[in-house]
């Protein structure tokens, strides 16, 4: 007599579970943070850790940039992260990726719950300046212009920035330069292989940036 192999209740769905769905479509592999990705470009950090799902923000009167790139990954957060919300602790993101960076009037401002931590820097014509400068967020504003731009590139075969690529068969655009004027971001990392802050001003605040 044959036996009876009583049928397999699905698994309830996860919170997140979309983010795993994005991926597997669009071929992202989850690689956590922009620490995550492999910066192998001579002096570059190859920095690896989770967000914490705090956004900041960042502002800056000018950036100018050499060798860009720009993509989609998903970053993650520690497991049961107190800032997962509905998220599953990942959050879709936009890499932006310049191999030499300078940044005028920076401001960078994150909410700690009634006040703000603030840094400023690169004022009094001395701007901020970095080397292979990675930053993951979910919104960039500003007056943008580039020089020989491709829009839809393999992010497989981006090579602008040494080292820092996305996987294959997902959308990006890299450019020889980029310059953007009233720059705001809202990003949840920042890694760099130099990063120089003349002027470097924290504290805490009731305003942001």
């Amino acid at each position: 007599m044959s036996e009876q192999i009583a049928p397999v209740e699905p698994a309830p769905p996860r919170s997140g579970v979309r983010w795993r769905r994005f991926a597997a479509t669009f071929g992202i592999v989850s690689v956590g943070a922009a620490g995550m990705i492999a910066l192998t470009a001579q002096g570059a950090l190859g920095a690896q850790f989770a967000i914490s799902g705090m956004p900041f923000t960042v502002t800056a009167d000018r950036l100018d940039g050499t060798g860009f790139e720009q993509f989609a990954t998903i970053d993650h957060m520690i497991e049961n992260s107190p800032n997962e919300g509905d998220t599953g602790g990942q959050v879709l993101v936009m890499v932006s990726a310049i191999n030499q960076a300078k940044l005028t009037n920076l401001c960078q401002s994150i909410s700690l719950g009634g006040i703000n931590l603030r840094i400023t820097a690169g004022d009094a014509g001395k701007p901020v300046s970095a080397k292979t400068l990675v930053v993951d967020g979910d919104s960039v504003a500003g007056n943008a212009s580039f020089t020989n731009i491709n829009v839809g590139q393999d992010a497989s075969t981006l090579d602008q920035v040494p080292g820092v690529r996305g996987n294959p068969g997902v959308f990006s655009q890299q450019a020889d330069t980029v310059t953007i004027t009233n720059l705001r971001q809202n990003n949840y990392a920042t890694t760099a292989a130099v990063f120089t802050l003349p002027n470097l001003h924290m504290s805490f605040s009731p305003d942001g940036c």
